[in-house]
């Protein structure tokens, strides 16, 4: 795994030489502050350093006109006073003699870093930039901005590279019109942007900012616009907003791409966004987007303008690229329902288009905007002075949000593997590490006790090693690892009891195959007990769920994002369990996607347990996606049955008043009420 960082110390030339409150914000400290946090933790080091380049005017060209091109070239002879001037025919921009060098190396470090990881130098990577570049247009500057930094590397990637389909997530607050106005009729290129939007009050103002601006003619359904009508949207809404929007379609559409506009003005204290997600959840984010395209993920970034949670969540997107797990998400995950009109909208708007929604059962095409009274835009622009007090409140609690973040120490050994029998054709990355100690005899015999099966000699060794790995996992020395063992069931009882007689206060089990929940197990709500691959959908409590395994690649799919992680992220789990028994009717690729979501909602800490008769080559995958590498592809995306959609929706109608992260599906009808 190799991580690129592309930068240029040369793009923090240009700043503001006028008073302009409104552009004030856009300041060369924005990425001092970020590169200094990383080479505060350490992360710089462990990437590979790429100096940025500038863009050709030709690369340039791929998205802007000659015309746009000439006239930023012009300002590097122009005096304060014209550059003011030509500054002020734009919206919320400001030239500098410096410009149009820092925007082609900002352009040029994107286009570096697409380089990088088409060609296999690196993996993935992130390019510090500024100027930004997702409100820049054809033939206009805007917000900022000054050339489309992912647009032009998008193009780029097309033209130098052959790549056929490319993924651009925009996660900044505004809404990145550059780009959706590039890419409306084009579906090579899938656009998602949320965005601060406030029914069409918060810059840029725009109609087509709206869910239902779906892209035109041969592009539509290829713009997915999320707009947020409300300030306050936390980890909860945007973990939603993934799992119910954006990553669904994202599977159908397979991209071979990800574009990150990676904007941190939707971070917790930035008096822009006035938003709540913490900066690990950027992480989270970015891992789940890390299991699409083969893990070719390139963050490039965008807006951000509170230097502590700005630095905080670039540092957190590094690690994440790096394979790192991420730390768990703080504060209770659920959803505003603000946030959920907006997701239902979108899902509203976009079903027409995507197999992947509309077999879920979406409602018809309807924009919530539609039944909403008209109001006049206030003055709510880029820069806007803040209430002070307001300002003050949301830094203390970002500063004792940090304070939490700064406790969770990253374990010192990433993933483990824990055999009973060596295993010669086994491919692990170097740093895998191959568990050789057991826990203490006394220890392994009286939890052996539990069931006849586990007194056996091949059981009762994997009994040992499996608990001396699930304390490694509870004692912080592990992140992550996998076991074998010939008694599967037996085994993951002793796991869960000693699980939470070892500290664990809640527990998510994923068990496959012929697993049956424990009977006499406590049904106190510390295990969330998952069995897939049961006869029927059926919810016996909140906390003992069963559903068929599908057939389909959409069925499996529909199952992991819209129950499964929905489940993990809203119970909130200590540890994750996830067992493969016997005829577990899993393929390698399946399960190495289930194991590498399941990364996200215990901050990394996984345990598998394999069946001992699987294969070398299942306890490779895993090994490596626990490790922080992509899962292998699904294949083609095919539908979901109908067997499969009625016994998804059955079990959302059932459990969605426990679980919150699974009340999303209402009638439009419901929510204009």
């Amino acid at each position: 795994m190799r991580t690129a960082l592309v930068y240029h110390e040369e793009m923090t030339a240009a700043r503001l030489l006028w008073d302009d409150p409104e552009c004030e914000i856009e300041r060369p400290e924005r990425l001092t502050a970020a590169v200094e946090r990383l080479q505060q933790g350490g992360l710089e080091q462990r990437c590979l350093q790429l100096a940025a380049r500038e863009a050709s005017e030709a690369e340039l060209g791929l998205v802007h006109s000659p015309e746009y091109v000439s006239l930023l070239r012009g300002t590097q002879a122009l005096s304060t006073e014209e550059l003011q001037a030509l500054s002020g025919q734009y919206d919320a921009v400001y030239f500098h003699p410096s410009t149009f060098h820092c925007a082609r190396l900002a352009a040029g470090a994107a286009l570096q870093l697409v380089d990088a990881v088409l060609t296999g130098t690196a993996h993935n990577g992130f390019a510090l930039v500024r100027p930004p570049g997702h409100h820049s247009q054809r033939a206009a500057a805007n917000g900022f901005c000054v050339f489309n930094n992912v647009a032009i590397a998008a193009r780029y990637a097309q033209k130098q590279h052959g790549v056929r389909r490319i993924l651009i997530v925009d996660w900044d607050v505004h809404h990145g019109q550059g780009i959706q106005y590039i890419f409306e009729d084009d579906p090579s290129v899938l656009y998602f942007s949320w965005h601060r939007y406030e029914h069409g009050r918060f810059w840029p103002y725009l109609r087509e900012s709206d869910a239902d601006a779906v892209g035109l003619g041969p592009g539509r359904g290829f713009t997915v616009n999320l707009p947020w009508n409300q300030v306050g949207m936390g980890n909860a809404d945007y973990m939603a907003a993934f799992l119910h929007v954006l990553l669904p379609v994202a599977f159908e559409f397979d991209p071979e791409l990800v574009l990150i506009s990676a904007g941190f003005d939707s971070a917790i204290g930035d008096p822009e966004g006035q938003m709540q997600a913490t900066p690990e959840c950027f992480a989270h984010l970015t891992q789940l987007l890390q299991v699409l395209a083969g893990g070719r993920v390139c963050a490039v970034l965008e807006g951000g303008y509170h230097l502590e949670s700005l630095s905080q969540s670039v540092c957190m997107v590094v690690k994440a690229l790096l394979g790192d797990p991420a730390p768990p998400l703080l504060g209770p995950m659920v959803p505003r329902h603000s946030a959920l009109e907006s997701i239902q909208s979108v899902r509203a708007a976009q079903a027409p288009h995507w197999t992947s929604l509309w077999q879920q059962g979406s409602t018809p095409t309807l924009s919530l905007s539609t039944f909403l009274p008209e109001r006049r835009p206030s003055a709510v622009s880029p820069g806007e002075p803040k209430c002070k007090a307001a300002e003050a409140q949301t830094s203390a609690v970002l500063s004792s949000l940090l304070d939490q973040l700064h406790l969770y120490a990253t374990p010192p050994v990433r993933t483990v593997i824990a055999l009973t029998a060596p295993a010669a054709a086994l491919v692990l990355p170097p740093d895998v590490l191959h568990q050789e100690g057991s826990a203490p005899r006394e220890e392994t015999q009286a939890w052996a006790r539990l069931h006849e099966a586990l007194t056996q000699d091949t059981a009762f060794t994997a009994l040992g090693k499996v608990l001396h790995l699930l304390n490694g996992i509870l004692d912080g020395q592990v992140s992550s690892g996998i076991a074998t063992t010939p008694a599967a069931a037996p085994t993951l009882e002793v796991v869960l009891r000693q699980g939470l007689s070892h500290g664990a206060q809640r527990v998510f089990c994923v068990a496959l195959g012929q697993l049956d929940r424990p009977p006499d197990l406590a049904n106190d709500g510390r295990i969330l007990w998952l069995n897939i691959r049961g006869k029927e959908a059926a919810a016996l409590s909140t906390f003992h769920v069963s559903v068929p395994l599908s057939g389909t690649t959409g069925g499996f799919l529909s199952c992991i994002l819209a129950l499964v992680l929905p489940l993990a992220y809203g119970f909130q789990p200590d540890l994750v369990l996830v067992a493969l028994g016997p005829a577990h009717g899993l393929q390698d690729p399946q399960a190495a996607l289930l194991a590498a979501l399941l990364r996200g909602p215990a901050g990394g800490r996984v345990l598998v347990l394999v069946e001992q008769e699987c294969t070398c080559q299942l306890v490779g995958v895993l090994a490596r996606v626990l490790h922080g590498e992509p899962p292998p592809s699904l294949g083609p995306f095919s539908m979901a049955s109908p067997d499969d959609l009625q016994a998804l929706a059955h079990l959302r109608g059932q459990l969605g008043a426990q679980w919150e992260m699974l009340q999303l599906l209402l009638e439009c009808r419901e929510l204009v009420a």
